[in-house]
């Protein structure tokens, strides 16, 4: 393209065709993996609960499956580096049972709290807040989901910097947080 001004001709380069203008020629490139991962895992996971194997049912699995991949395939994996992921799941596979039993205990306290005779003065609701060290996204949600699985406490926002804010029943509840739940989680991932 070329622009007149008052001092001459000035030629602006174009973009080639497919290409967004300004990108510096450098198309970002996401890698396949996690995509392909997504894709299996949804698929696996649309046979096991559709239980219908016929050509109809199972086109519609790829296609949802497709479209879930495309959208979300990055959510899957917490980082690029494959290498890492069987031990990241090996130390998630093992901070379940610990979760499980964190609920179960929660279960019984919060149980306590309402079968007591003094109930409205054992139940003290307050919202806290906390500022993580968890730096990943995923890490976030798997705190975050793993506060709201514990019976009394729920997560009610986390913001982009990593600031949480949960509601608790009761004192107990609240001191607890983040505790032992968010070094677990920072296991996991490795932060």
């Amino acid at each position: 393209m070329t622009v007149s001004t008052p001092t001459g001709n000035l030629r602006t380069p174009q973009a080639p065709p497919g290409q967004a203008p300004g990108s510096g020629g450098h198309a970002k490139r996401r890698p396949l993996a996690p995509y392909l991962l997504t894709f299996c895992v949804s698929f696996a996971t649309w046979l096991v609960l559709s239980g219908k194997f016929d050509t109809f049912h199972l086109s519609l699995g790829v296609v949802a499956c497709l479209i879930v991949a495309y959208c979300s395939g990055d959510m899957l994996l917490a980082t690029t580096d494959l290498r890492s992921l069987p031990g990241q799941w090996y130390r998630f596979a093992i901070y379940i049972p610990w979760l499980l039993y964190q609920i179960f205990v929660a279960n019984i306290h919060v149980m306590r709290l309402v079968f007591h005779p003094r109930m409205l003065q054992l139940i003290d609701p307050q919202i806290i807040r906390f500022q993580t060290r968890l730096r990943s996204e995923m890490a976030r949600f798997v705190l975050a989901n793993s506060i709201t699985l514990t019976p009394g406490t729920i997560t009610v926002y986390v913001s982009v910097i990593g600031t949480f804010t949960v509601h608790a029943i009761d004192e107990e509840c609240a001191r607890a947080l983040p505790g032992e739940m968010e070094a677990k989680v920072a296991a996991i991932f490795g932060e």
